[in-house]
């Protein structure tokens, strides 16, 4: 029978452990726990939480709520955010990322002393990024996003330019940002970058190519709204064409496994190991009725 195997290094990182950590925590004490926003990108670990008494609420939401307790999750919020909460009485349960939390304030402090002499803050990031947002924040949303080197373009060569990374984006991509920008900027402007890249989220790369190209068949477990996880997932694509997206274990098809002697199961930073251990059940199963 094909093996079937785990990445070990896959799963959720310290930031999201020790979100999740804090509401399980809390919920053992008390019935209710409103997480702003979903307090990982993976539906499966949501539900699992919800059913213990967590409740996923939207801005919206918390703008018609008051002296409730409120978990704000690993990705961060912007000021205004803290501010909402405070004017509505709302308990705090803070489980914004330290990495996240050290970006958010380089940030600010390049805002409060550049602000205001034409600089650019740029951000490489995903636009709409919960993570993004928090640190748009922290310009009062005046920072350029930009999603890829290729976008390069929008920014004046002419003015001094501060660069910042989403925690989660590519290492590659933000050195090659940097390369660009570096290229173009004119002689005596300054350009300053900050590599503020997870490394925890980064080193898993290579480690995930190399799954990749020693099993036959890979299965990549993770949330759809996962940003890390489509990267990661394009990624192990890329070294092994017989990889496969999916969010939970019915998603697995006896084609996809047919004629695998190695099956390598891994997931995104959002993707709990007792959903991984799930699908690795379940294709044993397919297995074993082959």
């Amino acid at each position: 029978m094909a093996k079937v195997i785990i990445d070990t290094h896959s799963g959720f990182c310290t930031g999201v452990v020790k979100a999740i950590g804090k509401a399980e925590n809390f919920l053992e004490s008390e019935k209710d726990l409103y997480s702003l926003g979903d307090i990982v990108h993976n539906n499966m670990e949501v539900e699992r939480l919800e059913k213990k008494g967590m409740q996923t609420i939207t801005h919206e939401d918390l703008m018609k709520l008051r002296d409730v307790d409120v978990l704000f999750r690993a990705h961060g919020e912007p000021p205004s955010t803290y501010e909402l909460a405070a004017e509505r009485g709302i308990r705090l349960i803070d489980a914004t990322c330290p990495v996240v939390i050290n970006l958010q304030k380089r940030v600010r402090q390049v805002y409060e002393a550049h602000g205001d002499d034409g600089s650019q803050i740029v951000l490489f990031g995903k636009k709409g990024h919960a993570e993004v947002i928090g640190l748009m924040g922290q310009t009062h949303d005046t920072a350029i996003i930009l999603e890829h080197p290729d976008e390069v373009d929008r920014l004046d060569f002419s003015k001094p330019i501060y660069l910042f990374s989403q925690t989660t984006k590519s290492l590659d991509g933000f050195n090659l940002l940097i390369q660009r920008i570096s290229q173009r900027i004119q002689e005596g402007i300054p350009f300053v970058y900050k590599d503020t890249i997870c490394r925890q989220v980064s080193n898993r790369l290579p480690h995930l190519k190399q799954f990749s190209a020693e099993n036959d068949c890979i299965l990549f477990v993770s949330g759809k709204k996962s940003s890390n996880g489509k990267a990661l997932f394009d990624s192990c694509k890329a070294v092994n064409a017989h990889t496969f997206f999916i969010s939970e274990p019915a998603d697995v098809r006896t084609e996809m496994i047919r004629g695998a002697e190695r099956i390598g199961i891994c997931g995104a930073t959002s993707t709990p190991l007792w959903l991984m251990e799930d699908v690795k059940k379940w294709v044993e199963n397919l297995l074993a009725v082959k």
